[in-house]
């Protein structure tokens, strides 16, 4: 029904991502380098884009490979782009904390935790998953968007290819259930369907809220609700995504191409 058709991850927990062709999952649940990072303030509180839509302004290029990053930072009033500035993520771990700690006026701390990362649902900090269909109908509840920058909006680890819009919400056993499905070698769980925060109400580019994202897209989620998804677990219904767990002690590889086979849940 489905393969694997793209792979993101985000090393730095709210800043943009990187595509991949293929990725570790780890035992802890992530996948690896993702959200492997995170900016901390003096309160111990974690920077993110739900606080400080300001985040939004921050260009990241990555390069896992030499495991490094580029930074720029587009200004708020000219909309100008900075010169990129290239931090090694171990050796220039001090001039990387000051670049951000410069962008967002105030002490911070880049922390890092390779094993399980910084997962916004510590319960099942495993993949999201999302169909490429999904994006491409809810871009087309946004004329003004497109399926590109829903697809930022949203940041989802795993997009799958095939099915119909919404389909991965058969991912979605009942309530205090899990339910298995593989990709490639690996096994995930499926757990709930991800509650969306104001993130995607805004530019990935920008931060600028879209007026009344929330509420249009929560409508036409309802009206277009699929046959195969559990009404059940839906209390409302800004939701996309399927939010999974893991449990192997070892890693496992998935790849971009990966078959995903859903096990049945017996009867």
């Amino acid at each position: 029904m489905w393969t694997l058709g793209r792979i993101w991850i985000y090393p730095i927990k709210s800043l943009p991502g990187v595509e991949v062709a293929r990725s570790l999952l780890l035992p802890a649940g992530n996948l690896q380098h993702d959200r492997e990072f995170a900016l901390v303030d003096d309160d111990g509180q974690v920077m993110n884009a739900k606080r400080t839509p300001e985040i939004h302004r921050i260009r990241a290029n990555w390069d896992l490979v030499n495991w490094s990053v580029s930074l720029a930072e587009m200004s708020a009033v000219t909309g100008e782009l900075s010169i990129e500035s290239r931090y090694h993520l171990d050796h220039d771990r001090l001039a990387l904390t000051d670049w951000f700690s410069s962008f967002f006026e105030m002490p911070l701390t880049l922390v890092q935790q390779p094993a399980g990362g910084f997962p916004d649902d510590t319960d099942s900090p495993g993949p999201t998953v999302v169909s490429t269909a999904s994006l491409q109908t809810v871009a087309n509840w946004f004329p003004e968007l497109n399926s590109e920058e829903i697809r930022h909006r949203f940041r989802a680890n795993l997009e799958l290819d095939g099915g119909e819009p919404f389909g991965e919400d058969q991912l979605v056993p009942g309530t205090g259930q899990t339910l298995p499905f593989q990709i490639g070698e690996a096994t995930l769980f499926g757990t709930n369907p991800c509650q969306r925060c104001v993130v995607p109400t805004r530019s990935p580019e920008t931060g600028a809220v879209l007026s009344g994202f929330q509420k249009r897209f929560a409508n036409r989620r309802e009206a277009e609700f699929s046959s195969l998804s559990n009404r059940a677990r839906f209390d409302h219904f800004y939701r996309l995504s399927v939010n999974t767990k893991v449990q192997h002690t070892q890693s496992q590889l998935i790849r971009v191409g990966d078959t995903v086979k859903v096990t049945p849940v017996p009867t």
